[in-house]
């Protein structure tokens, strides 16, 4: 996380559900090898997290009992040119948003595999609404049950939340404001254009 804390002063309420509604993030565990990263979907359910992961991961190998990791949000994030914020001397920087997910991470039982899986399409699935939901029972049963065998699920017990929104709070409103409407109007992606709505709607701490 940024050691400014002008960038940490999210509500641990509003840096979760930030975090739900992106849905994907990096795990990370220490092995002795070093760190083990792997990108994965989840959903956050109260006080913990749910995924999976395939078996043949590094993670679900190392991972037999109860292990501290973390689990990663990326939010939108962007660069900002110096010319964008109109005033003078300033200089590049890098705007984004983030939130760490830090606790015990502890492989499931496999009956509770399924559950998982549906808790993770349900969760996705809604967000395609008026789209009609895909459910695993579309499918073959033999070949859900093949597919189940290769994956293994996992529950990540979240003991500290941490979140960066680095969205240019050290600069005065109008230097800010200037900045959004140049990442929106630059044509750098939709991810940017979310970081300018999110730059606009923060207050200056500097």
């Amino acid at each position: 996380m940024h050691p400014n804390q002008i960038y940490r002063q999210t509500p641990r309420a509003t840096a979760i559900a930030f975090a739900q509604s992106i849905g994907f993030g990096t795990l990370i565990i220490n092995a002795d090898s070093g760190p083990l990263p792997s990108h994965v979907p989840f959903v956050l359910k109260g006080d913990h997290v749910e995924l999976h992961l395939v078996r043949s991961n590094p993670i679900a190998r190392a991972v037999t009992s109860a292990t501290i990791a973390k689990l990663a949000v990326l939010g939108p994030h962007g660069y900002v040119s110096p010319d964008w914020y109109g005033a003078d001397d300033q200089v590049p920087t890098w705007n984004y948003t983030a939130v760490h997910f830090s606790g015990q991470l502890t492989p499931l039982p496999n009956d509770r595999l399924e559950d998982t899986l549906n808790s993770l399409s349900a969760e996705f699935e809604q967000r395609l609404l008026p789209k009609t939901p895909w459910t695993s029972d579309k499918m073959d049963n033999e070949a859900r049950m093949k597919m189940m065998r290769m994956i293994q699920p996992f529950r990540l017990d979240v003991e500290d939340v941490d979140s960066t929104f680095k969205l240019n709070q050290n600069k005065p409103e109008s230097v800010r404001q200037s900045a959004a409407s140049q990442i929106a109007a630059s044509d750098i992606g939709q991810e940017t254009k979310q970081l300018s709505a999110l730059m606009r709607g923060v207050q200056s701490k500097g």
